[in-house]
């Protein structure tokens, strides 16, 4: 495990989602990505089911732990040490809302909330280290969008050492900042856009990589999925944001090749 530990250290190591429904939440992104999704039959894991693409495991999907909790993608990032990463998010000035603990033989995981608000995981593998596997219709990419991205960048930069590269985008357009580990993007943030309703909290997208921007838009909200950024062009390939049936925000993505 020392090797697998030692890929995801301080990158995006695993998603989840935790659902309303779960049950329609795996037939909505199974369908979707195709996925094979797995259903654990020990009661410890709460209905927690696994994702493969090849039989290689890309993500969770579960029930909600708690009815008040919104129907939300998780991005945990990885580590050796979970208790270390949990100091250092209190004294960056972030919040520990779970502390680290065992998920059955699997790892050891925690919560927090960084200072704009954002809740983002960590990850500790034991028996499953997490992705395995970057293939289309997985993982593409993580991004923060915060009320107050200044906060937040010096917090992931002292939590997890990322540093930040920050470009402008245009007249009326926030910049963007890449979070980078060891001169890799490995994540992105900006400012929240100021026509979002007061009421929604700096949150964190989950992109999946996809062959085909547009017709995986197309199937998503024909089945049930809202619109939230319909298909666009950005310099360094094509996206989309969309609201699945059960309220979670994901996004489309294609990188351009070269």
């Amino acid at each position: 495990m020392a090797e697998a530990r030692a890929v995801v250290a301080n990158k995006p190591a695993w998603v989840d989602l935790s659902s309303s429904d779960a049950a329609a939440s795996r037939d909505f992104y199974g369908n979707l990505f195709g996925w094979q999704i797995d259903v654990s039959p020990d009661p410890q894991y709460g209905g927690y089911g696994v994702a493969r693409v090849d039989g290689k495991d890309v993500a969770g999907i579960g029930p909600k732990q708690s009815a008040e909790a919104p129907t939300a993608w998780s991005v945990y990032i990885g580590t050796s040490d979970a208790e270390d990463v949990a100091g250092k998010v209190e004294a960056a000035g972030g919040k520990v809302i779970a502390p680290p603990f065992e998920v059955g033989d699997q790892g050891r995981m925690a919560v927090f909330q960084d200072p704009s608000g954002a809740f983002i995981s960590a990850w500790q593998p034991k028996a499953m280290a997490g992705f395995q596997t970057s293939a289309p219709n997985t993982f593409g990419w993580a991004e923060l969008s915060a009320r107050g991205i200044d906060k937040a960048i010096p917090f992931y930069s002292a939590v997890f050492g990322w540093t930040a590269k920050t470009s402008e985008m245009g007249e009326g357009a926030p910049p963007y900042t890449e979070f980078q580990l060891g001169g890799q993007s490995i994540a992105g943030g900006m400012e929240m856009n100021p026509m979002a309703p007061a009421e929604v909290p700096s949150y964190w997208t989950v992109y999946c990589a996809v062959e085909d921007v547009d017709a995986s838009f197309a199937q998503a909200t024909g089945a049930g999925a809202r619109e939230m950024l319909a298909p666009q062009d950005f310099p360094g390939g094509r996206f989309a944001i969309l609201t699945d049936p059960q309220g979670a925000v994901f996004g489309l993505l294609k990188m351009r090749a070269g």
